[in-house]
């Protein structure tokens, strides 16, 4: 199994932007679909973004119209781009691809606090 790590959270306040990135810890990296979760506060985890190997990208309703979802793959990164942050939005960030998440295997993951 290949692990990704994720990067670029931080501390914004409300209506600000920030992107995360998520990289291969080993050589290979997925050509296939590719997961953005997020898990705030005595919270369950939820589905945040996808993109499939073909670039189709699917979206939470909360955040819809504010995330981007976007992989380069010459740089073997995936990427969120986050705008309009809301309070809402605070929660630490998790990428992960499909193989990863069956068998339940998450990494450190990145924090994203938002600020009223």
């Amino acid at each position: 199994q290949v692990q990704f790590v994720e990067s670029g959270g931080g501390l914004v306040q409300a209506g600000e932007s920030l992107r995360l990135s998520c990289a291969a810890s080993g050589r290979t990296f997925s050509t296939g679909a590719m997961y953005w979760y997020r898990q705030g506060p005595g919270k369950q985890r939820e589905f945040v973004a996808m993109i499939s190997g073909g670039g189709r990208t699917t979206y939470a309703d909360s955040v819809k119209g504010r995330f981007t979802i976007s992989r380069d793959t010459a740089k073997n990164t995936v990427y969120l781009q986050m705008n309009s942050l809301k309070p809402e939005d605070t929660a630490v960030y998790y990428c992960n691809p499909i193989e990863n998440i069956r068998q339940n295997d998450w990494g450190q993951g990145t924090q994203v606090t938002v600020s009223s």
